[in-house]
């Protein structure tokens, strides 16, 4: 095709589709002039489309448009040339407007005379038209509350010339949300950051509007990296927020949001900050019948095992000396940094022990050769572990016990207190190996000893002092 043709073929399709325009479409031009009362507006036939300046003036009256912008308008009339409009308003509709926006569908000012029967009384240009309660938008709204507002409807009936008009508010209302609902679902990614609305609190979270009626769930977990007791503690209903999308299920339209994301994890400087064998202060938070959680900063919450905690006998029964709120000093154990995870025990609770008060035995005094006294926590079919110090628990090996398998429950009843001597301490696992017999030993080879001297004797060579047994002891176990 020679250039010739080409240009007549373009002008023929830009003639062709000027000739297809019709009233209601919408359409976007680009503004070629602006006149004292109206714009030209380029939508590609070969003329130009005329606007009602007004439409285009800002809540200031001044025109908020240039030459060379872009514009969506919608074609109002088609005779005698394209009349575009982005509106109607109240004051200047005339009745052949007010037809043309009903066909075209075009959004119409108007204003709320009074409250009438079913619905309300509102005013466009020289008519009158009704809009029902469940038109308005507002579902429940005091009428007193809209009566005088200047409101965009949509003529959603046109009788008698126009003398019997329905409206609806809700109708525009629904199709902006609609919009919003488009622009909100695009941005809806993980790791976006928005702004919502906080629109319900409930026991597990809160939900949050973030536009155009789509809305998040914002989980009690997903709040602060501190433990949330209560969501309404945090946040109420109306509060604006900025939450990060976590998730989005498409097929179960549903979208996670967070709070915390967007502060710093503390667990960050975790490993910088915190050493096995430091003290804490911290407070417990809860209790289960595993253990106590105790907060020892917000966001850093650690376990304190129930085996951390002296035995009392029963079942469940070192729970009675910690209860939610509790503050005292914790020794951290252990620190898994990839589980995030603390291990604890409480060394004291409350305030630091009286002076000249006897301290529990530290990691530093359990040693091989250490005579110590511990509570005998449980009995294994392989022997007895007795509880050292919070965090430090320690076996007796049946062996070790000095009497025979039948007689070690009677002989170390739960709850009671026993002289051990350490035979073996490895901090790295925790593993204490203790034994009973060994101070037997040294007791009776004390008394044989005393009773040598009295009597003037010789002391026995089988018999001596509580390391001689110790070392025979180690000796065997190294045997």
């Amino acid at each position: 095709m020679t250039e010739p043709d080409e240009d007549f073929a373009a002008l023929f399709e830009a003639s062709a589709q000027a000739r297809r325009l019709e009233k209601g479409e919408t359409v976007e031009g680009t503004i070629v002039a602006i006149g004292e009362d109206v714009a030209f507006v380029d939508v590609g036939g070969k003329g130009e489309a005329t606007m009602d300046l007004d439409e285009l003036r800002n809540a200031d009256g001044g025109i908020e448009v240039a030459v060379g912008d872009r514009i969506d308008a919608v074609v109002v009339s088609t005779a005698g040339g394209v009349t575009l409009s982005r509106r109607l308003g109240r004051r200047g509709a005339t009745d052949r407007q007010i037809e043309d926006a009903f066909h075209a569908r075009l959004p119409v000012e108007g204003r709320i005379e009074r409250a009438v029967k079913g619905g309300y009384e509102v005013r466009i240009g020289r008519e009158r038209a009704f809009c029902p309660f469940s038109q308005v938008g507002s579902p429940g709204a005091d009428s007193s509350t809209l009566e005088g507002q200047v409101l965009e409807f949509r003529i959603i009936e046109y009788g008698e010339g126009g003398r019997n008009l329905v409206v609806s508010r809700r109708a525009l209302v629904e199709e902006e949300q609609q919009a919003r609902a488009a622009e909100v679902r695009e941005a809806l990614v993980p790791g976006a950051v928005l702004t919502g609305r906080v629109a319900s609190v409930r026991d597990f979270g809160a939900f949050v509007d973030l536009g155009g009626g789509v809305q998040g769930l914002l989980h009690v977990s997903e709040m602060s990296w501190a433990r949330v007791a209560d969501p309404a503690d945090l946040l109420t209903p109306g509060d604006e927020i900025t939450v990060k999308v976590l998730r989005v299920d498409e097929d179960r339209k549903r979208v996670s949001l967070g709070l915390k994301q967007l502060t710093p994890d503390p667990w960050q400087k975790v490993g910088e900050t915190y050493e096995v064998g430091q003290s804490r202060v911290g407070r417990v938070t809860r209790v289960t019948d595993f253990g106590a959680f105790v907060e020892l900063e917000p966001g850093i919450e650690a376990l304190a095992h129930a085996s951390t905690f002296a035995p009392t006998g029963t079942a469940g029964g070192w729970s009675a000396s910690v209860t939610p709120g509790t503050m005292g000093v914790f020794e951290i154990l252990t620190i898994d940094l990839e589980k995030k995870r603390i291990g604890v025990a409480m060394v004291m609770r409350g305030e630091a022990p009286a002076a000249g008060a006897a301290a529990a035995p530290t990691a530093a005094g359990i040693v091989p050769g250490a005579r110590l006294k511990g509570t005998v926590e449980r009995h294994e079919r392989f022997g007895v572990f007795v509880f050292l110090a919070p965090g430090r628990t320690g076996l007796i090996p049946l062996r070790e016990t000095g009497v025979g398998e039948a007689e070690v429950r009677k002989a170390f009843p739960v709850g009671a207190e026993v002289e051990v001597v350490v035979l073996e301490a490895d901090p790295a696992s925790r593993r204490i190996r203790l034994s009973a017999k060994a101070v037997r030993d040294a007791a009776e080879a004390d008394e044989v000893r005393e009773y040598q001297e009295r009597a003037g004797g010789p002391t026995p060579g089988g018999l001596g002092s509580l390391a001689d047994k110790l070392r025979g002891a180690l000796g065997s176990r190294k045997a």
